[in-house]
Formats: structure tokens, sequence, C-alpha cells
């Protein structure tokens, strides 16, 4: 692990030096995801791509791409995109990227289960915005909103979220 690693602990998230606070799947931890459990897989998983909301904020650094109206993420075992962007109008089971609510304006997409996705090991393991302090997500990591941006300026592709095994 360096530095430049965001490292899981049990009091948050390590980056940098410094400690952030964070949210983790309903489903706890998980060294087996499936679909659809909650779970926030354990590992160590590559930032591929940011995300971002242009018409809501500035680009956080200078390879997040924004997100356009027609984005989606196939969540979908049965689809050949499964766990891939995929664009509207879409005939399997997705997530729209561009939310109304603010959970979503700053993603950052990790490589869990992907490129080549494994139907049902799970899907849209991203890091994004919280609801609330506390308050479980879906599988994904999140953070305080201004934490989140204080952390795509200072990530590159590559960039590892370490996830240690229960």
């Amino acid at each position: 692990m360096t530095p430049d690693d965001l490292v899981l602990t049990p009091n948050g998230v390590r980056f940098r030096g410094q400690l952030f606070p964070c949210s983790i799947g309903r489903g706890g931890l998980s060294n087996f995801k499936r679909e659809g459990d909650g779970a926030t897989p354990t590992g160590v998983h590559r930032v591929t791509g940011m995300l971002y909301r242009a018409d809501r904020i500035a680009a956080p650094n200078y390879w997040a791409r924004a997100i356009g109206p027609r984005d989606l993420w196939s969540d979908d075992v049965s689809d050949k995109d499964y766990n891939h962007l995929v664009l509207a109008p879409y005939a399997y089971s997705h997530e729209k990227l561009r939310r109304a609510d603010p959970l979503y304006d700053l993603v950052f997409i990790t490589d869990w289960n992907w490129p080549n996705a494994v139907a049902g090991r799970g899907s849209a393991i991203f890091v994004h915005q919280w609801r609330r302090p506390g308050f479980p997500t879906e599988g994904c990591v999140a953070f305080r909103r201004e934490h989140l941006h204080w952390i795509a300026r200072h990530i590159v592709p590559g960039t590892r979220l370490i996830i240690p095994a229960v």
C-alpha cells in the first residue's frame, strides 16, 4: 500500500495522509460479491473512469468525462453489456447515471467485474457521494460531497481502492 491508495479501514478511507469517513454497502463487506446482495466487494479495485454532471459541477480533473443525458449502466445479468456503460433507450435493466439527486454528480468507476464481466458477480461498484453519514449504499463506497471532490482532484487513472478481505 502507498499513500496514493484509497484504503478502507474500520474508521474510514485513508488517502494521502488523511482519513475520510465513508459509507459502504448495506450488505457489509463480501469476499464473494453477487448481484443485488448490497455488499461492497473486498479486494484491490482500480479506478478506471471518472464521470461528472457538467450541468452541476466543473470538471474535477482533466481526465473526467461528462455524464450525458442518455448514459446508463447495465445491471441485467442476461445482458451482453452487463456491468458496462450503455446508452438509452435500452431494453435491459439498468441504472441511470444522470440522476435527479446529487449522488452521481461525481462518480469514480472501478474495475470490479469489469471489463470482462461475469454475470451475477455484481455491477456498478462506484465511488460516489453519500446520502448522509452512515447511510449504506447498494455496494459502492460513498463520501461526503466535499471529501469526494477533494479526492477527485488528487487521484489518477489506476488509483487503487483497497478493501481488505473479511
